[in-house]
């Protein structure tokens, strides 16, 4: 934006107060500096303020691009779930990379996040929430061993941290790390003190067990997970499977229709309605 025209415009406006400021002698001069502030300062911040609202808009627009991107099949990452870092005037000025970490991942920059982040360790090695967001935008770009490596470092200086420890369960998924996967789920199911994290929790291991075909504990962690969370329609889309798959096929239908039923605009929700055409069609369900 250094270059901007608009940008350009303003820069050469305060130049031009700064130097009448300086020449400013008298009172009626200083004056008439006064209202040149105070109108230059009132259109700088009318600015600001359409600036602010435009990129609430296009956080809509990336909003939407994630709802038709997420139309795959695969397992969905955690929603991303940190607060807003507050900026505070630190003389490294690694918060303001912070919040600039967090700003890009919730608009789906994720690389960019990462060296925003980077950035922000190194003037303050070790910083907790810096760490925790980098490990959500490196697992969010699928460096997923960057991204264990570093929620590792959270929950060693925080084991009862329990998002942290279903991004590593995710990871361990993804990688086909079963055990450990198992290990971080069920912890986090256990510490209970984050319902997020236990929501998907039980999600994830419903997943874990149903790619390791124990279609009996992948249904029990997908109702659970329904229970905690009626609108995670993609539990219904997997409960189907998970039915599907034990040869409870009439079961699965009622399970993909009450997906559909349950949110016929999310993603998740037309999947569920795919599978109940595909195998009224006589078809069988992809088992990835």
């Amino acid at each position: 934006m250094a270059g901007s025209p608009v940008l350009r415009a303003l820069r050469s406006e305060y130049e031009a107060i700064a130097q009448k400021l300086e020449s400013a002698s008298g009172a009626a001069e200083r004056e008439s500096v006064k209202r040149d502030i105070i109108a230059y300062f009132q259109r700088v911040d009318a600015l600001l303020a359409e600036l602010t609202e435009l990129k609430q808009d296009i956080r809509k627009l990336v909003d939407g691009y994630k709802r038709r991107a997420a139309s795959q099949t695969e397992a969905p990452a955690p929603d991303f779930a940190s607060v807003r870092p507050a900026v505070q005037a630190d003389h490294l000025g690694a918060s303001t990379y912070i919040e600039k970490g967090w700003s890009l991942i919730s608009l789906g920059d994720y690389g960019g996040a990462i060296q925003a982040l980077q950035k922000a360790l190194r003037l303050s090695p070790g910083e907790t929430h810096a760490t925790s967001l980098l490990g959500w935008a490196q697992m969010l770009q699928e460096d997923y061993d960057d991204a264990l490596a570093t929620f590792q470092k959270v929950l060693m200086k925080d084991p009862g941290n329990a998002l942290a420890r279903i991004n590593v369960g995710y990871i361990c998924l993804k990688k086909q790390i079963f055990g450990e996967a198992i290990e971080h789920l069920s912890k986090a199911i256990r510490l209970d003190n984050d319902k997020k994290a236990t929501l998907y929790a039980h999600f994830y291991l419903g997943l874990v067990y149903l790619q390791r075909e124990m279609y009996e504990d992948a249904q029990t962690f997908f109702q659970k997970a329904l229970k905690l969370g009626p609108n995670l329609i993609e539990a219904y889309y997997e409960l189907g499977r998970a039915y599907w798959w034990a040869g409870e096929h009439d079961r699965a239908k009622r399970t993909w229709e009450q997906g559909f039923k349950g949110n016929q605009f999310n993603p998740w929700g037309k999947k569920c309605e795919e599978m109940l055409e595909l195998v009224l069609q006589g078809r069988e369900p992809p088992r990835t």
